[in-house]
């Protein structure tokens, strides 16, 4: 997906981050490297009828993260986390008012928009799915906002004064990562010096947790929240759903030079594909997320010895596990056994299309601060699964390369590489 062209590279500036356990990248890195859970149950609303009752939530303050009345009303909380959120990339950045906003552009990724918001006008509209109300004083006067996605992209945009490329990546679980690789092409092809990606859900609501329900993918561990979710673990019963954002102000490398910025890690390559095979099922060998992870790694120059640490999608869901244990060793060969691989959903959940956006963050805090966070909860491990999976404890080591993969429903595989500035010739 992303190619060099001549000379231009992609850094991060900015990050910024509302995600379970606290909001602000602070307090995600601490409690990452605390090794902390933030899965309880779900308190937004009634679960009590649902087969899987808990969640990694947010105490989201809308005002004190400094929302007006107005914009509480308006936006979804998905706008209000992507906001938030790039306020903090932005202020981390210091590129407020220095970049041409016509050399500026906006990427930004979700997996289901407005769910929460769509949810809710559905039950007044419909009188609570009794029939139709015809009176339009019942519906919200920013229910179009709501139904359109890229509503979402347009509020980060007018915040960073963008205006070159804007966009929406919706490819489900993958969102995160496609969408920073989308907007690395945008600076890597010339049309845009600056951009502010990332992807941003908030999806806890009956109707998600119904979805999941159906198919039994979430784990049932109601009585246990905090140790439910536990990738690699062979006890492991299936994901806990999410929310959150996270979104970077990505720069040319030179772009960022001029102007002094500090530099956190380069966005190094990109792929993405696509097993055309089941909404749901994966191939046991893992072949397209490893030709994800070959092909990302070719474009960013870089030989599977050279990778220090990787992000694993981890979702705890018995097929995904073995799935990417398979992926590694395909595509990484014997280094595989060698390189320390970790999952923070056992942390923080499963933000949907947010989560590979929240794993990058991770990633390049990974690579500034040279600590790799742990998998939570992984007290046994799957035979089949193998590999070095980091349990409990964050380990302290040189991180110059990262990977980051990402899996999802439709046979979606992603892979990321993140470096440390500097490091690639």
């Amino acid at each position: 997906m992303t190619a060099a062209f001549g000379s231009r590279r992609v850094v991060v500036t900015g990050i910024g981050v509302v995600a379970p356990g606290g909001v602000g990248t602070k307090q995600f890195w601490q409690m990452l490297t605390d090794g902390r859970t933030a899965t309880r149950a779900i308190t937004s609303f009634d679960a009590s009828r649902f087969r899987s009752r808990i969640a990694a939530e947010i105490d989201f303050d809308a005002v004190a993260c400094g929302l007006s009345q107005r914009q509480i009303r308006k936006w979804d909380r998905t706008t209000q986390f992507a906001v938030v959120a790039t306020r903090e990339a932005l202020e981390d950045s210091g590129i407020l008012g220095e970049s041409v906003p016509e050399r500026t552009g906006v990427m930004v990724g979700t997996a289901c928009g407005a769910t929460t918001s769509l949810d809710r006008e559905y039950a007044i509209v419909s009188d609570e799915g009794s029939t139709w109300l015809v009176d339009e004083s019942h519906a919200s006067p920013y229910l179009y906002d709501y139904y359109v996605p890229s509503s979402m992209a347009a509020e980060v945009a007018w915040l960073a004064d963008a205006q070159g490329p804007v966009g929406i990546v919706s490819t489900g679980c993958t969102s995160g990562i496609d969408v920073l690789g989308h907007a690395m092409d945008q600076i890597l092809d010339g049309s845009a010096d600056v951009m502010v990606a990332g992807a941003s859900d908030a999806s806890i609501s009956p109707i998600t947790v119904a979805c999941f329900d159906a198919i039994k993918a979430t784990s049932a561990r109601n009585d246990d929240p905090t140790t439910a979710s536990r990738p690699f673990d062979a006890t492991r019963d299936g994901f806990v759903l999410g929310e959150g954002a996270a979104m970077f102000v990505l720069e040319e490398a030179e772009h960022a030079r001029r102007r002094g910025a500090r530099v956190y890690a380069e966005l190094a390559g990109s792929a993405n594909r696509c097993n055309a095979y089941s909404m749901t099922g994966l191939r046991p060998d893992g072949l397209e997320m490893a030709d994800a992870i070959s092909a990302a790694m070719v474009r960013a120059r870089l030989d599977p010895a050279d990778v220090d640490y990787v992000n694993a999608h981890g979702s705890a869901t018995k097929q995904n596990d073995r799935h990417e244990t398979g992926a590694f060793k395909r595509s990484l060969g014997h280094h595989a056994y060698r390189v320390p691989i970790s999952s923070i959903k056992s942390m923080i959940g499963h933000s949907l299309g947010a989560i590979c956006a929240l794993e990058a963050a991770a990633c390049v805090l990974a690579v500034e601060h040279s600590v790799v966070p742990p998998t939570a909860n992984l007290h046994n491990p799957d035979p089949e699964c193998d590999l070095d999976y980091v349990p409990n404890i964050a380990r302290e080591l040189p991180v110059n390369t990262v990977v980051s993969v990402a899996s999802g429903f439709g046979g979606f595989q992603s892979a990321l590489v993140v470096t440390k500035p500097g490091w690639r010739a």
